[in-house]
């Protein structure tokens, strides 16, 4: 049927625009892969991923009796910021408590081994969209900020969000990431324990919106992505996660939408739906940069800050040894 799809169930720089700057271009600013810089990937129908693969995956987990399960994903868009899906805290209304209680696991693609490069953070806050409406599926989004910003290496790099200058509807090379189930029914249905990646296409929303796919109940908040025939989507436990494209001529990658909804799991004309985050650029904004300039740097001539800002404010927080 319809549904969600969270899973059911580780010395700083110097504060001045001249070294924050320096930062963005000398780091590579972000949707870099570091340790996957030109491999092409042919999650339902997907294949595991290597480490460092997409270093802006983040494990949202809750605790399951005695350790931590995997309930859904998001993505790394700043030092102290993830970006994921509003539905993924549904309960916090009721529960604002229990997120203390919740991980943010970084830097690794298998969840029971992390590895030396994964890092553990907490929520500090999670902010859902003020006008999310989950029967209508609409304004499916949120953030979250971290208790302590994460450390750039390359395990984990922050990715890019579109505004409205960027072209998402010409990108062909898109890939949807996740721990998700692997299958839709079955004793076995469970999440992933290593991260897999898939390739999708983008569908029109005029193609997605007709009467045999999901008929008109597609927003223009929405981008549809998979296959006409079905066989590879995102489900249960993919929920927050990144659908990810790259620029036509370069190796960067943008978060063009989060994993929202869909009906099963890759059904034919059935494909999955996300959030676009071009839609919603300018509300990431208002929330993020405030804590990812204005505390990081002292004031930077106007001139600099319109270049830099679209892509400074994705950048991790550089730590080094003192």
């Amino acid at each position: 049927g319809d549904h969600f799809r969270p899973s059911g169930g580780l010395r700083k720089e110097k504060k001045s625009y001249q070294g924050f700057l320096a930062l963005a271009v000398s780091r590579g600013l972000c949707g870099r892969r570091p340790l996957a810089p030109s491999h092409s990937l042919p999650v339902v129908g997907g294949i595991n991923t290597m480490p460092g693969t997409w270093p802006w995956m983040v494990s949202i987990r809750t605790p399951f009796k005695s350790g931590y399960q995997h309930t859904c994903g998001g993505s790394l868009i700043g030092a102290r910021w993830i970006l994921t899906a509003a539905h993924c805290f549904r309960d916090i209304s009721t529960d604002p408590l229990h997120l203390t209680n919740w991980e943010l696991v970084f830097g690794t693609n298998k969840l029971s081994h992390p590895g030396p490069d994964a890092e553990v953070r907490f929520p500090k806050r999670v902010v859902q969209h003020e006008n999310y409406q989950p029967r209508q599926q609409i304004n499916d989004i949120a953030l979250v900020e971290l208790d302590d910003p994460v450390k750039c290496s390359d395990y984990i790099q922050p990715a890019c969000l579109p505004d409205s200058s960027v072209d998402v509807s010409s990108m062909v090379h898109c890939y949807i990431a996740g721990w998700g189930y692997t299958r839709e029914k079955g004793e076995n249905k469970a999440p992933s324990d290593i991260l897999k990646e898939a390739k999708v296409d983008l569908i029109p929303t005029e193609k997605c919106n007709s009467s045999n796919w999901y008929y008109g109940s597609i927003s223009t908040s929405n981008l549809c992505a998979g296959f006409e025939g079905g066989g590879i989507d995102t489900c249960q436990g993919d929920s927050g996660g990144p659908l990810l494209c790259r620029e036509n001529r370069s190796e960067r990658y943008w978060i063009v939408g989060v994993t929202a909804w869909g009906l099963g799991c890759a059904r034919a004309q059935k494909p999955g739906v996300y959030t676009s985050t071009q839609n919603f650029y300018d509300w990431i904004l208002g929330y993020t940069k405030e804590k990812t300039t204005h505390e990081e740097v002292t004031p930077v001539p106007q001139v600099i800050l319109v270049v830099v800002l679209k892509y400074v404010i994705w950048q991790c927080q550089r730590i080094t040894s003192p």
